[in-house]
């Protein structure tokens, strides 16, 4: 997550706003010494040279919700917010048609391992 987009292909056009701003905020909250963002554009950096992908609007905004003291188990739920509207529009354009559309994937991780009850750890 936070790297590539199923539609932007040579770069997120909404990561040069948000990055701007998880800067400004990185030189006025607490930073750990300022590493946070450095380490932020480093690891962008990498990801561009070794695996060729960008970072999309998610990647920084983890960064400005950190600046602005929201604590990271809100980061999801703030990411699905801001969403909410589109999916529900994929979700009446697909009735409106008749028409499921399902992402094509083939699951290539491990088999179903057996699960321990929590009251049984």
């Amino acid at each position: 997550m936070g790297f590539g987009h199923a539609v932007y292909r040579q770069s997120d056009p909404r990561n040069t706003v948000i990055k701007e701003w998880a800067h400004r905020l990185s030189s006025t909250a607490w930073d750990d010494d300022g590493y946070l963002f450095a380490v932020s554009e480093e690891v962008e950096k990498v990801m561009s040279e070794e695996k060729n992908l960008f970072a999309n609007a998610d990647f920084f905004s983890a960064c400005s919700y950190h600046f602005m003291g929201v604590p990271t188990s809100l980061f999801t739920p703030i990411l699905v917010l801001a969403r909410v509207a589109g999916w529900s529009a994929h979700i009446k354009e697909q009735r409106a048609n008749n028409k499921l559309i399902r992402p094509s994937a083939d699951y290539l991780g491990p088999d179903q391992r057996p699960y321990t009850m929590i009251e049984k750890r």
